[in-house]
């Protein structure tokens, strides 16, 4: 049974990413009603309030409309090709323990039921960038690759042509991509491109990632 109205069919597709999001509302049960109200056209799958608890809002099986306009390693249609996690979180706040501990568990859960690896766990910014800013520079990456749940660069990395690193990554071509992955990986950096952009995109280009077991390299 599905709390949302607001989903369809998945279009011959079956998922193979994990977006994250930040509901950017007030709190979990406005972000909630939202997410139910079959006039905003706007779902996800689940839904994980401040204090853990987690709701299924979509089933995993059908398209939530959650992703809006964008791509990811040249890949389009995100709706189709992904599942949604939205945290309840209005955008100017870190992400309390609670909740961040759910998220871990969820993950882990999607992740064994879907073939969907660290890499394909992406912000709603990765693949919108300047369009979309969640889950913003407070959420913590580098905590999901510790658990195997993300990616994450680790080593010294060669100082290479940030727009090749940029799209091998899955980074879809836009002006704003440089500003998309800083709020992943770089958080509050600004400015123009500089050597710690290229290097650790250089890393994650190339697989070099945080170690931890259940990490899998990026492929080439």
């Amino acid at each position: 049974m599905s709390l949302s109205p607001n989903h369809g069919d998945r279009r011959g597709e079956q998922p193979q990413l994990i977006v994250i999001h930040y509901t950017g509302m007030a709190d979990g049960p406005s972000a909630r009603a939202r997410l139910c109200d079959p006039e905003a056209e706007v779902s996800a799958h689940w839904l994980i309030h401040e204090d853990g608890t987690t709701e299924a809002l979509v089933p995993e099986d059908r398209r939530a409309w959650h992703a809006g306009a964008g791509s990811w390693l040249g890949r389009e249609d995100v709706n189709s090709r992904s599942i949604g996690i939205e945290l309840a979180n209005p955008g100017d706040r870190p992400f309390p323990e609670p909740q961040m501990a759910a998220l871990e568990t969820l993950l882990a859960e999607i992740m064994a039921r879907w073939p969907i690896s660290p890499r394909d766990v992406i912000a709603h910014s990765d693949l919108a960038p300047g369009r979309k800013i969640d889950p913003g520079p407070r959420f913590d990456w580098r905590r999901l690759a510790l658990q195997g749940l993300a990616i994450w660069p680790e080593g010294e990395g060669a100082d290479l042509p940030l727009p090749d690193s940029l799209t091998r990554i899955g980074y879809p071509e836009s002006p704003a991509r440089l500003a998309a992955f800083r709020l992943r990986f770089r958080p509050w950096a600004d400015g123009p491109e500089d050597e710690t952009d290229r290097r650790l995109a250089g890393l994650l280009a190339s697989g070099r990632l945080l170690s931890c077991s259940n990490i899998q390299k990026l492929s080439s």
